[in-house]
């Protein structure tokens, strides 16, 4: 069988020599979805900056192309309203002194660009609609050299244009620099992706790269050099914050996709914030909202470009009320509207609730007050101006339930449902239930159907109101554990079809106190933007809001990982190459084991031959893992990571490092580390709420506590807890380390020291840390390939390549350790990565062939 697959990986081979790379790779993304689009981009930041501090992007570097007959620049381009004027692009000719630049002016009712002869004359001026391209987010730009015909062209978006007999020469070697380049410091705000420059033969950069200053082509290769990059594929993980406001009175909040703008309002005003240009307007109604707010929830219609503003019920001490309950807000004159007085039988806290444009309706479902809880569909007629209860469903029993998250599917005119708390009775003093499952209802038939209910073993938490759902895949939400004072909100992706999920980007802090904080989901397409919104109420009165938003497609930590580590020219070969071995394999396998039964001995065989490579991990409970990615299980083994908020995790890691080291850390010392610009008193406050809030989440583990003893702050454990760190130290600090050899490799293998924590704050700890480690590992190592225990010494190896990536005595043992176990494809493989690496770094060719090594 290995014959067969052997031959399979030649022809492979065989036919990488004779294709392009990057047309694989095209193929590759030709089949994802266009919502699935790879995230990524370069930002440049511009005049707004000190102009050292201004990006500047060379495109070839040091390296030389060459064009024949015709070339063409062509990229997606974004435009950021911060500084709109200055320098896209310049294009030098090596071979001549004759420089072309595109230039922008953003200032005046229309997009302005320029295509310029340096210093001689205007030869392009392409006047573009404003919001048609800015609210695009991405468009094309595309600037063409016709080299045989003398002509250049310039394509913006559907619209080219064009000049012509410019005597350009026959043969092209273009400098190609985005962004501030020699005295060209006017830099405009802007963002490019997806670049490619060529001809028939292309070079082409996804510019998907997560830090550093190297620019790669699609294949892995270093090509160009970035100045002050600012890498946009880290919005697709890290949820940027964008603005706050707060608000005296009770108050709500919505976006309104058409416009951009986010609202937030009370009875007397209206805060307007563009997510575009990030500018804020403040509008002063000039008659007060005639609802009186008590929970602040509202609805937008956009066909009709109004906000409404209605309160379900007026529960003690405002019973007597009788005023409007529903009223309109003209978003174009910002004239209020009351349009109905009718109040319903309960407040219906955290209902879920969906608008339906093509209908006029506005449904809300669910929802908790006066001691129950709801299963109603109470249905709001725009045009009738009038609340009902939506009757006559069949299907599936939907128990009543508050904190759900709904969503409006329009193109089965189909609502989704999903989650919360409750119980079947609907009675609160039965008590509540937190549900893990999904309904649709169909609309048209009012069919309600239960599409799955999943296990839960993390912590309980609930859904935003908001649900994001753009195809019949997949749905968006926010949830949180609202049992919690400091809590976390985190992006979820279930699956329709049978509630499998994923964890997306990292956390956004909520204070979950008062029943009336909420948060909600929003998704722009045109954008290509999500948008979280935090409302933290203090006294059920006065609150907060804060925004937040994340690129779209979202991604894993694992997958942002991805991102970051260094590129390697053959990445791609060996993904494809693993796609089509584990196929080949599969057939063969499917040949062979049709027709018999593999022999006992025969499976021996193959066991030997193909060793895992991999050392297998366990994960206790009553544990936290700092090797690897930082992981934290309580005593039930659930997964709680997420309850280590960025400061947490920095604190408990400080207070875990001293107390190793030194016995604890001294309380001042550890404020100068943490809060080293705050005033003495703010230090005192900050540092007790943390510490308080550090010991409430230890508190879910056993065997471990933060205690303060004469002025120190330290971490004392007992057997009942286990922490990977301390674990290893004690195994390296002994004189028998090959007694707890295998336990050691256990722990190594789960990857680097804090291994996603770039934070400055870690430097010293993981330097320290890996200074102890590594003089082990090259003894068991080396000890390990004596004693012919193989395996051990591959995976010795890894541990070593984390903390040293270009250790020759790692990749020599692992070689031969590999060659030893008949992994000769992978020793072939490890070494290649090896000196491209190498040759990476240190600029030279590794001067050892593979040969050499035996």
């Amino acid at each position: 069988m290995l014959g067969d697959v052997w031959n399979l990986f030649r022809t492979f081979v065989s036919m990488l020599s004779s294709i392009k790379l990057y047309c694989y790779v095209l193929l590759l993304f030709g089949f994802m979805p266009l919502h699935a689009s790879p995230p990524g981009g370069l930002k440049f930041h511009g005049s707004e900056q000190p102009i050292n501090q201004r990006t500047s992007y060379n495109v070839f570097g040091n390296n030389t192309a060459e064009f024949s007959g015709y070339f063409d620049i062509e990229f997606n381009l974004s435009l950021y309203p911060r500084t709109e004027f200055g320098y896209i692009l310049r294009i030098k000719n090596k071979e001549s002194n004759r420089i072309y630049n595109l230039f922008y002016d953003g200032q005046g009712g229309n997009l302005v660009f320029k295509f310029n002869e340096e210093g001689k004359s205007n030869l392009i001026v392409a006047s573009m609609d404003r919001e048609e391209l800015l609210n695009m987010h991405w468009f094309k730009m595309k600037i063409s050299f016709e080299l045989k015909s003398d002509s250049i062209k310039l394509t913006i978006h559907n619209q080219t244009f064009g000049a012509e007999n410019k005597n350009l020469p026959d043969t092209y070697h273009p400098i190609i620099l985005f962004g501030k380049s020699d005295h060209i410091i006017d830099v405009p705000s802007f963002a490019i992706k997806d670049l490619s420059i060529g001809s028939q033969e292309k070079y082409m950069f996804a510019l998907n790269e997560s830090k550093g200053n190297i620019v790669y082509d699609i294949g892995g290769e270093a090509i160009g050099e970035v100045s002050n990059p600012e890498w946009l594929v880290n919005d697709a993980y890290h949820w940027r914050y964008k603005t706050s406001f707060k608000s005296k009175s009770v108050a709500g909040a919505n976006y309104n996709s058409e416009k951009k703008e986010i609202y937030y309002f009370n009875r007397d005003s209206l805060y307007i914030y563009n997510v575009r240009s990030g500018n804020t307007n403040i509008k002063v109604f000039q008659e007060k909202c005639p609802v009186k707010p008590i929970l602040g929830t509202n609805f937008i219609d956009e066909q009709h470009n109004k906000l409404y503003s209605y309160e379900a019920y007026y529960a003690p001490p405002q019973d007597d009320y009788d005023g409007p309950t529903v009223a309109s807000l003209d978003l174009d004159t910002y004239q209020w509207t009351p349009e109905s007085s009718e109040q319903l039988t309960s407040p219906l806290h955290h209902h879920g609730s969906y608008f339906n444009p093509s209908t006029q309706d506005y449904t809300i479902f669910g929802g908790f007050g006066k001691m129950h809880y709801s299963k109603d569909f109470i249905s709001y007629d725009l045009n009738k101006k009038d609340w009902s209860t939506v009757e006559g469903f069949t299907g599936d029993f939907l128990s009543p339930r508050y904190f759900s998250s709904v969503g409006y599917y329009k193109n089965t005119n189909s609502i989704y449902i999903f989650g919360g708390m409750g119980n079947e009775s609907g009675e609160q003093t039965v008590g509540r239930k937190y549900y893990y499952d999904l309904y649709k209802i169909d609309l048209n038939t009012r069919h309600i159907s239960k599409l799955w209910e999943i296990p839960w073993e993390r912590d309980n938490v609930v859904p935003v109101r908001g649900m994001v759902i753009l195809d019949d895949s997949c749905f968006y939400t926010l949830c949180y554990p609202e049992h919690f004072t400091e809590s976390l909100l985190k992006l979820y992706r279930f699956s329709l079809k049978d509630g499998s999920y994923q964890i997306l980007g990292d956390s956004i802090p909520i204070f979950s106190d008062k029943i009336t904080t909420n948060a909600n989901l929003y998704y722009d397409s045109m954008l290509n933007n999500m948008y979280a919104v935090v409302q933290e109420f203090d006294d059920d009165i006065s609150s907060d809001l804060k925004v937040y938003s994340l690129s779209f497609p979202p991604l894993t930590a694992e997958e942002l990982a991805n991102y970051s580590r260094e590129k390697n020219p053959y990445r791609w070969a060996v993904i494809i190459l693993s796609c089509l071995l584990a196929t080949g394999i599969s057939y063969v396998v499917y040949k062979r084991v049709r027709p018999k039964k593999q022999s006992n001995v025969e499976e021996d065989i193959q066991s030997e031959s193909i060793p895992a490579t991999k050392t297998e991990t366990t994960t206790l409970s009553n544990a936290i893992y700092l090797f690897g990615e930082f992981t934290v299980r309580d005593r039930n083994n659930r997964d709680i990571t997420y309850l280590f908020s960025a400061q947490l995790k920095q604190i408990f890691c400080l207070i875990l490092e001293y107390s190793t080291t030194e016995g604890g850390i001294a309380s001042q010392r550890l404020s100068n580390i943490l809060w080293p610009d705050k005033p003495a008193d703010k230090v005192k406050n900050s540092r007790g709420v943390t510490i308080n809030h550090l010991r409430k989440v230890l508190s879910e583990l056993d065997g471990i506590e933060l205690i303060y003893d004469k002025g120190y702050f330290k971490i004392e454990q007992t057997a009942e807890f286990y922490c990977d760190y301390s674990r290893c130290m004690e195994i390296i600090s002994t004189s028998e380390i090959e007694t707890y050899r295998d336990e050691l490799i256990e722990i190594v293998s789960r990857g680097k020291f804090l291994q996603l924590s770039d934070h400055p704050l870690y430097d010293s700890f993981k330097e320290e840390m890996e200074k102890k480690l590594e003089p082990v590992l090259l003894l068991e190592m080396e000890k390990s390939f004596e004693a012919e225990l193989y395996q051990a010494t591959i995976a010795l190896a890894d541990a070593l390549t984390n903390i040293d990536p270009l250790n020759d005595a790692a990749l020599t043992f692992q070689i031969k350790a590999m060659q030893r176990l008949k992994m000769n494809d992978e020793a072939r493989l490890r070494y290649q990565t090896f000196i491209v690496e190498y040759k990476k770094v240190m600029g030279t060719d590794y001067p050892h062939p593979y040969k050499s090594i035996n």
